[in-house]
């Protein structure tokens, strides 16, 4: 048998984690400086706003919510628990991946 060595992996420095935690928040915080009276509003009512004027006459009102939670509150909570959910699955299935890359093989000579 023979001793294998294990290579560690890079580890980032406190420096370079706070250059790039910086930097997210500058590119996060850059476009609410520099456009001007902006509301930055989301895609849905850009689709809405696209499909009337394709169709007038669509009426979206064809299918309703089988529950429709009390308050944009709670809809704002449900989107961000989906967000975690699958970032925690994204986020496991890599780490697996890269577990079974890097892990130990066992091997007979």
């Amino acid at each position: 048998m023979s001793a294998q060595t294990q290579k560690q992996p890079a580890k980032f420095g406190i420096g370079l984690t706070l250059v790039g935690i910086l930097l997210i928040i500058f590119l996060t915080a850059l476009p609410l400086v520099l456009v001007k009276d902006s509301d930055f509003a989301g895609s849905d009512g850009a689709g809405a706003a696209a499909v009337e004027a394709i169709a007038p006459d669509y009426n979206p009102n064809w299918i309703s919510n089988i529950w429709e939670p009390p308050g944009g509150e709670t809809e704002s909570m449900l989107f961000a628990l989906q967000a975690v959910a699958g970032g925690i699955l994204i986020g496991y299935f890599f780490g697996y991946m890269r577990g079974r890359k890097a892990g130990p093989r066992d091997s007979e000579d």
